[in-house]
């Protein structure tokens, strides 16, 4: 069997989603996925999300959900909606807040909502951290399974804290791991 093919189309506002983005490849194996910022997305992109065994949507939370620009993003991937296209494909989402809650989980269930019109098959989260697991403190620390839910970090030099960004990588080691499981990448 082939690596799979992950690509993590995600918009940044600010810095925070890409970070984040790359902290979920980091959990990848190397060649495994391809980050797509959807602001400069080209010929080659669309051809390796077509390709893709699994797509991984990323935008950061904006009042309540997933920022205008992402939007525009999944509009036009809709095209591929009436021929089914990314059907069957493994799909999961990421997000990004200033806040805590920061209404995340929203802007989750748009994303899954989304892939789910897709035709496409939704991966959520599988971390269980503290409190439940003291062994794992930070881990999941939102307790959020839709996805992965991130909270920005107020030092601007990181743009994501350690724990989220540990969470990250483990969410982009499921995520493969569930591309593999499941045939991707033959």
């Amino acid at each position: 069997m082939t690596q799979p093919l992950i690509c993590l189309a995600y918009f940044s506002g600010r810095g925070h989603t890409a970070r984040l983005a790359g902290h979920i490849a980091d959990g990848m194996s190397e060649g495994v996925p391809r980050l797509v910022d959807v602001t400069t997305v080209a010929d080659a992109d669309w051809q390796a999300l077509d390709r893709a065994d699994a797509i991984v949507f990323g935008a950061p939370t904006y009042m309540g959900s997933t920022a205008a620009r992402f939007d525009l993003f999944l509009e036009e991937a809709s095209s591929r909606w009436d021929t089914q296209h990314w059907a069957d494909k493994l799909a999961a989402g990421f997000t990004v807040a200033t806040h805590a809650a920061g209404d995340k989980l929203a802007a989750l269930i748009r994303l899954s909502v989304y892939a789910a019109q897709m035709g496409m098959v939704w991966v959520g989260q599988t971390e269980i951290g503290a409190p439940v697991r003291k062994d794992k403190p930070g881990i999941n620390r939102d307790g959020c399974w839709l996805g992965l839910s991130a909270t920005a970090s107020r030092d601007k030099t990181l743009l994501i804290d350690p724990d989220d960004a540990e969470t990250a990588r483990r969410f982009g080691a499921r995520i493969e791991t569930a591309a593999r499981r499941w045939g991707a990448g033959r």
